[in-house]
């Protein structure tokens, strides 16, 4: 009887590990043909444009600067495809990926689908930046320094309010709550920012520079978001199973040996740095953070060894598809952030009916 019951217990046990070894397997599948996507879509974002790259003599230019071939083609295409297109194609995907990684580990810190990378004030902290600096007359570098400041300041500011003010089991929620208390009051400072500035200067770039775009994205730029960035994507690619343990709950956490307020705090600091540094390159693109991490868990589920680089990815290819519409089909070139709410707000409500049984 005894050996029956070892027997069926292995049996149920291959079966699960032959069933998990069956979704590791799909899941490596969806992950290897989204990277294979951002690929293709970036080598498409390279060739089109006002002036189009035919996709054999694109190839070519790449290898004329890795293997040393001779350049065959005029200089225009290399200084059009170097010093304009591929910045701004790198900082789309740059931009776009940060917004889905940071969306998608805030709603699994916050265990709430209605969570995303502004919720605590950065998007709107970075946006007062941007338009402060705007309002003073700096250039670029400077907007960008003032917009990763104010995004990171307003962040600061939630966090030691609610932690001030939440104790225990409502902390998580006075912190979603206070982060909304913050984002309107930065809100508020854009729009006094918005009302004392010049109306034929100042008040035209800092509405274009909120509603996010990439048309005045330079290499150096690039370099110098890229670098936070990766500060903020890192860690949170080496807390993955301790996210997934954060998603159960406080108590199961704990239970596991996890330090919940540190593990939180570093979320929330490498999430922001992700956000802010976005928003400074970028401006205030929207619906990325909230829709993509939903289409994410929707394809791979709430594991976050695969949500987070599926995320990632889908992220860097939308923005940079949606950066490809927004300077190549239409006469004059339309803010990011217009076309990402475009396509952003119907397909949610797409994904919530969807997905109305509940959310994982």
């Amino acid at each position: 009887m005894i050996n029956k019951l070892d027997l069926k217990g292995n049996e149920r046990a291959m079966a699960g590990k032959m069933v998990s070894t069956k979704k590791e397997s799909c899941h490596g599948r969806i992950i290897t043909a989204l990277a294979l996507s951002l690929v293709v879509a970036f080598l498409i974002s390279c060739a089109v444009g006002r002036y189009a790259i035919p996709l054999p003599l694109l190839v070519k230019i790449f290898l004329s600067k890795i293997i040393g071939l001779k350049a065959t083609w005029p200089e225009t295409l290399e200084t059009v495809l170097f010093s304009v297109r591929l910045p701004r194609i790198l900082a789309a995907m740059m931009v776009g990926g940060s917004l889905a990684l940071a969306g998608g580990t805030y709603q699994g810190l916050f265990k709430n689908p209605m969570v995303s990378p502004d919720i605590l004030g950065a998007s709107a902290g970075a946006g007062f930046g941007a338009a402060l600096a705007i309002l003073c007359s700096l250039n670029m570098v400077g907007i960008q320094i003032a917009a990763f400041v104010f995004g990171l300041a307003a962040v600061a500011l939630t966090y030691l309010i609610g932690r001030a003010v939440g104790r225990g089991n409502n902390a998580l929620l006075v912190l979603v709550l206070t982060g909304m208390v913050v984002s309107t009051l930065f809100s508020s400072f854009i729009s006094m920012t918005k009302y004392v500035a010049d109306p034929d200067n100042k008040l035209p770039a800092i509405t274009f520079w909120l509603m996010g775009g990439l048309s005045t994205v330079g290499s150096k730029d690039v370099f110098k978001a890229f670098i936070p960035i990766l500060i903020g994507a890192v860690p949170l690619f080496l807390l993955r199973w301790r996210l997934n343990a954060l998603s159960f709950g406080e108590e199961e956490a704990k239970a596991l040996g996890i330090n919940t307020e540190r593990i939180r705090l570093a979320v929330i600091l490498c999430s922001t740095l992700l956000t802010a540094s976005s928003v400074a390159i970028g401006g205030m693109v929207g619906w990325v953070g909230l829709v993509i991490p939903h289409f994410s868990r929707m394809i791979v589920g709430p594991n976050y060894k695969t949500l987070l680089p599926v995320s990632l990815l889908i992220g860097s290819s939308f923005l940079l598809v949606v950066d490809d519409v927004a300077r190549s089909v239409f006469a004059m070139e339309i803010p990011l952030g217009i076309l990402t709410s475009i396509i952003g707000a119907p397909f949610f409500v797409y994904l919530l009916m969807k997905g109305r049984r509940g959310w994982t």
